[in-house]
């Protein structure tokens, strides 16, 4: 349910566009984004700061798009929101003395630090990639074919991307899994062991 409410603008984007047309699609990916910081703050009352800057990027690219009547901003949005998250990862370590994955994930994940350094390095450089891929086919291929790899190309590589980082992750959680907690080992009885003089007869 979480992955098509974040998928919410592309699909619309998507059915609107073989319906209407890049521009009227542009209007409906921008309208479905606000609708998306919305729900949230009414439901939860806190915006995560993505969905913030997914809103402020669609909203000027889009926005220029509508004014100018031009694709090519549309077209550069995905490039500029992986960009902005590539550029996060990868430079937070270095200013902040922040890793943004160990941030997101570490009640959920039990890592050393070295795999943690290797995924935020990982999703850094696979949003960077992304963005450059996203621009080839944008201005190699015609419009339709953008709109097409958009929903179904990106989802596809964002999906297995995911699903190769937990197959090299999933040792770690099975190794927690059979991790004894620290206040259930101390509640153990000791093991006791039969001296030869207990063993004799009375």
């Amino acid at each position: 349910m979480k992955i098509l409410f974040d998928l919410f603008p592309v699909i619309l984007f998507f059915i609107t566009f073989k319906f209407a047309g890049v521009f009227t699609a542009t209007a409906a990916s921008i309208l479905a984004t606000f609708a998306q910081v919305a729900w949230v703050k009414c439901r939860h009352g806190k915006v995560d700061t993505m969905l913030w800057v997914s809103l402020g990027i669609i909203t000027v690219f889009g926005g220029a798009t509508l004014l100018l009547h031009n694709e090519t901003y549309i077209k550069w949005k995905p490039t500029v929101l992986y960009w902005f998250f590539s550029t996060a990862l990868l430079l937070s370590p270095i200013l902040f003395k922040k890793n943004l994955m160990r941030t997101l994930l570490q009640d959920k994940l039990p890592l050393p630090d070295s795999t943690w350094v290797n995924l935020n390095l990982a999703w850094g450089l696979f949003f960077g990639a992304l963005g450059a891929l996203n621009l080839y086919v944008a201005f190699n291929f015609q419009t339709d074919t953008w709109v097409n790899f958009k929903l179904f190309g990106v989802t596809g590589l964002i999906f297995m991307f995911i699903l190769g980082q937990a197959a090299m992750l999933a040792k770690y959680v099975e190794a927690d899994k059979h991790k004894v907690p620290a206040d259930c080992a101390e509640q153990q009885p000791p093991a006791t062991t039969q001296t030869h003089e207990d063993n004799k007869e009375p």
